[in-house]
C-alpha cells in the first residue's frame, strides 16, 4: 500500500490574498538557457545510450553554468566583443564494457551538439560558432549512485537515487497565467515575424495587489533591426499593447498596468539593446537552476523547491521525476474532482526505494465547501493510479511533452 494522505488546508486560495508575486524567465535569459542546456544534453544522451544500448545508461547533467561576454550595440548594428562561455558539468556512463571489449561513449561531441543545436532552433542572431564557447566536464559517475541505477535497471521499476522533494499545484492564478503567456506571446514565430525588433531574452515579473496587477517587463531588442530612438520607442508602445491585449483576455475584470524596459533612460541615450537577442552577451550570467521551477514559473507565494529539474537522468532522478510528475498530477486532481479551488501536490523519496512507493504522497486540498470523504477517496484513487505509471515521465521527458523550466 502506497502512502498517500489527503488532507484539507485552511488557508486562502493565492488569489484571494491580498499580494501576488510572479516570474518568467523567458527563452532568452541566461538562466534559462543554462536549464534548456543541461535538458538538451541529458536528452541527446539518453536517445544516444537508447539507440546503442537499449537504455537509459546513468548520468546527470546538471550543471551548467554560463558567463557572460561582451557586446558593443548601437542602433543599426554593433558586434560582440567576447563570447558567451558556456560549461556543461557533471556525471555520465563514459563506457560500456562488452563482449568486444570497452565501448567509448562519446560525450564531449553529443554534449557540443545538443547545445549548438539549441541556439540554432531557437535564436536568430546568437550564433553558436562565433558568439559562445562551450566547454564541458563530465566525469564518471560516483560507486553508489551508479550502483543504485544499475539495480534498478534489472526491475520493472527505477529506485530512486535521491531523497528529494516534488511538489506541484494546480491550477494556475490569473496572475500566473498572464505571467507565463506574456512571455510566450513575445517569443512566439507569430510575434518575432510582426516584430524582428524583439530579442528572445524576456524576462516578465507580475505584481497582483487585489484587483490590480502591474506586469513589468524587460524585453532585450536587435539593436541591428533598430534604426534609431524613435524606431525603438515605436516597436516598445506595439510590445505594451499586445501584452494589454492579452491581459484583456486572461485578466478580465482586472486593472493591468503593463510596463517596458523601465531602465531605459532615452534622455540619457540608454536603451536596452543587443547585437544578439540575449542580456547573455555582455555581462548577465546563467545557472542550471536558478531560474524557473519545473512548472516553468516561480512563485514565492507558493510552495516551491530549490531543485532543478534540468539535466538530470529521466529514469531514476528524483529531483527531475517527482518535480515534473508533481503538477501533473495535481492539474488531473483539479480537473477530475469537482469542488476544489486549489489543491497541492508533495512527494518525497527515499534513496533506494522505488520510484513508485515515495515515502509520502501528500495532497493537500483547499475546498469550495468541505472536504468530502468521496473526494478523499477518489483523490487518493487518481494518486496510486498514476504512481503506478510513473515510468511513463522518461517518455514524456524524451519527447519534449513535459515542462521543466
Amino acid at each position: 500500500m502506497r502512502n498517500i494522505v489527503v488532507s484539507n488546508i485552511d488557508r486562502k486560495p493565492v488569489e484571494e490574498q491580498p499580494v501576488e508575486l510572479v516570474e518568467r524567465k523567458g527563452l532568452g535569459h541566461p538562466d534559462y538557457i543554462s536549464d534548456a542546456i543541461s535538458e538538451a544534453a541529458s536528452r541527446e544522451l539518453s536517445k544516444y545510450y537508447l539507440k546503442e544500448f537499449g537504455t537509459i545508461l546513468h548520468h546527470n547533467l546538471d550543471k551548467v553554468l554560463l558567463v557572460g561576454g561582451q557586446a558593443s550595440p548601437r542602433f543599426g548594428g554593433g558586434n560582440v566583443i567576447h563570447p558567451i562561455y558556456i560549461h556543461v558539468a557533471g556525471r555520465a556512463t563514459t563506457e560500456v564494457k562488452t563482449n568486444d571489449g570497452v565501448f567509448k561513449i562519446p560525450i564531449g561531441p553529443i554534449i557540443l551538439s545538443a547545445s549548438k543545436k539549441f541556439i540554432k532552433n531557437n535564436f536568430r542572431f546568437l550564433n553558436p560558432d562565433d558568439h559562445v564557447v562551450i566547454n564541458y566536464s563530465i566525469g564518471p559517475g560516483s560507486a553508489d549512485l551508479v550502483g543504485v541505477y544499475e539495480l534498478g535497471a534489472h526491475s520493472a521499476i527505477p529506485l530512486a537515487n535521491d531523497t528529494s522533494i516534488g511538489v506541484g499545484f494546480a491550477p494556475l492564478s490569473v496572475t500566473e497565467r498572464l505571467a507565463m503567456e506574456s512571455e510566450r506571446l513575445l517569443n512566439s514565430r507569430e510575434f518575432k515575424l510582426k516584430y524582428p525588433e524583439v530579442g528572445e531574452d524576456v524576462k516578465v515579473m507580475a505584481l497582483r495587489q487585489g484587483k490590480s496587477i502591474k506586469v513589468t517587463i524587460a524585453a532585450a531588442f536587435i539593436s541591428s533591426l533598430v534604426k534609431d530612438k524613435d524606431h525603438y520607442l515605436s516597436v516598445k508602445e506595439e510590445v505594451k499593447r499586445k501584452v494589454e491585449d492579452l491581459a484583456a483576455k486572461i485578466a478580465p475584470g482586472y486593472d493591468v498596468s503593463v510596463f517596458i524596459n523601465t531602465a531605459d533612460k532615452p534622455e540619457n541615450g540608454i536603451f536596452y539593446i543587443t547585437v544578439t537577442g540575449t542580456s547573455a552577451e555582455h555581462g548577465d550570467d546563467g545557472m542550471t537552476g536558478r531560474g524557473n521551477r519545473a512548472n516553468g514559473l516561480i512563485t514565492p507565494m507558493r510552495p516551491m523547491t530549490m531543485e532543478a529539474a534540468a539535466g538530470k537522468n529521466p529514469v531514476n532522478h528524483i529531483g527531475k521525476i517527482y518535480n515534473v510528475f508533481a503538477p501533473l498530477v495535481a492539474s488531473r486532481l483539479y480537473k477530475e474532482i469537482p469542488g476544489m479551488r486549489e489543491v497541492y501536490v508533495y512527494l518525497l523519496s527515499q534513496i533506494g526505494k522505488p520510484i513508485d512507493q515515495p515515502l509520502i504522497a501528500n495532497v493537500e486540498i483547499i475546498p469550495e465547501k468541505e472536504l468530502t470523504g468521496n473526494m478523499k477517496q477518489e483523490a487518493q484513487s487518481i494518486m496510486d493510479e498514476e504512481l503506478s505509471r510513473i515510468t511513463r515521465m522518461a517518455e514524456l521527458i524524451l519527447n519534449e511533452e513535459a515542462t521543466l523550466y
